[in-house]
């Protein structure tokens, strides 16, 4: 298995696509249910790739990362061969950088003395889902672009 194996509420989920899943491995329902009893190892393996191809699917369309606590956000941008990271710090207590209000406070507190802005970039390799993944695995959201390109054109 190269990520994790989804949640009981995902697969819940993900029911229709994984009923269409298991048609594509020619497994019926009442199949289903016969390898789930009989051979569990067996369920448990398609489980795990069906798993893979969701995860693979997510992580291929991802463009966009957050990961945020009431203080501070790691917004990152993913490129075809890089990622960007937009990395803003507030001062403690003056708002929750993971609610709406408190990320309109830092918009419009950019330029204040207690905030601290720092970007970097890092370098995809052949792994590129490996290394989103392993973002996500720390906490990190795929996200819509709206954070990222607000913090992006203000520092410029």
């Amino acid at each position: 298995m190269k990520y994790t194996r989804l949640t009981k509420e995902q697969f819940e989920e993900l029911q229709e696509e994984f009923t269409r899943f298991l048609a594509t491995q020619s497994i019926t329902a009442d199949e289903w249910q016969q390898l789930k009893t009989q051979q569990p190892e067996v369920a448990e393996a398609e489980l795990d790739v069906f798993s893979d191809l969701v995860w693979e699917g997510a992580l291929n369309a991802a463009k966009y990362l957050e990961n945020a606590s009431a203080d501070q956000v790691f917004c990152i941008a993913i490129e075809s061969e890089q990622m960007r990271m937009i990395h803003a710090r507030i001062p403690s207590g003056v708002a929750d950088l993971t609610q709406l209000e408190g990320r309109q406070w830092l918009l419009d507190h950019i330029q204040d003395d207690g905030v601290q802005l720092q970007t970097g970039t890092k370098t995809l390799g052949e792994e590129r889902n490996q290394q989103i993944f392993g973002l996500i695995q720390q906490g990190a959201v795929i996200a819509n672009k709206d954070l990222f390109e607000a913090l992006n054109s203000l520092i410029k």
